[in-house]
């Protein structure tokens, strides 16, 4: 277990940067922030983001993902992947989650966008909300960490956006499920269309709420589309169009 300055808590009073600096004036640097977005969604990809920022760079409105519009993602998101000493993404598909199960695809996810960051290895890395088991570098979790370390928020950014940019590919691709507003996740929109449609390639297969018909009976069409119950969705690579170069770790 790392031992160090105090982990940040909410209402402590500490801005975003500050836990980071006293990590470093500890002499623990370089350090990398890690989270996810996706989790919880019944179709789509996992993402996790990881995120060096530069020593003494402050970045204007950086902040919890969630909590910030579609329009400031998108800036903080070319503002960190410019700026950042290093960053990457990785995905792990719908059909890898249902393989392995959400919480082994989230451990995987953190792992891999870690050691997407290459030469630069984080002394130690904050993760958001739990630890990581046989994570490959020291970690420490981070409650609610998005609202509290910059780097954190940083990776934030960057899974949501990579996230989303996916989920608005895959409406493009099966539109009737209504993709681009709800990411994913179990709306009632979305409900009743896998009860009209039934589930496309994307969909989790193992959520309770999918209903268990088969994969391809939605009316898609197009390159992509399965019939039969045997038929396997595409991989994750084949919806990323100009995403692939952050699909497992692009570095700055």
């Amino acid at each position: 277990m790392f031992e160090g300055p105090r982990s940040p808590r909410v209402g402590d009073g500490r801005d975003l940067y500050a836990y980071v600096l006293e990590l470093e004036a500890a002499g623990v640097t370089p350090v990398a922030g890690a989270d996810e977005a996706g989790r919880g969604a019944c179709a789509g990809p996992l993402v996790a983001g990881a995120v060096v920022l530069a020593p003494g760079l402050r970045i204007e409105g950086l902040g919890d993902s969630k909590m910030l519009t579609a329009r400031q993602r998108d800036r903080l998101y070319d503002e960190v992947t410019a700026c950042a000493l290093a960053w990457a993404v990785a995905v792990i598909p719908a059909a890898e989650v249902d393989r392995v199960g959400v919480q082994e695809a989230n451990y995987r996810a953190l792992r891999e966008a870690v050691a997407g960051l290459g030469g630069l290895r984080p002394a130690l890395a904050l993760i958001d909300g739990f630890m990581v088991p046989a994570f490959g570098v020291p970690a420490q979790a981070v409650v609610k960490g998005d609202r509290l370390v910059a780097c954190i928020a940083a990776a934030s950014i960057l899974a949501k956006v990579t996230h989303d940019r996916i989920l608005a590919e895959m409406h493009e691709q099966w539109p009737v499920y209504g993709f681009a507003g709800h990411k994913g996740y179990a709306t009632a929109v979305h409900q009743a269309a896998l009860e009209l449609h039934g589930p496309c390639p994307e969909h989790r297969l193992t959520y309770a709420n999918v209903p268990a018909r088969a994969v391809g009976d939605n009316g898609a069409d197009g390159p992509g589309s399965h019939t039969g119950a045997d038929a396997s969705p595409p991989t994750q690579g084949d919806l990323l169009l100009d995403l692939t170069e952050t699909q497992w770790g692009a570095r700055r």
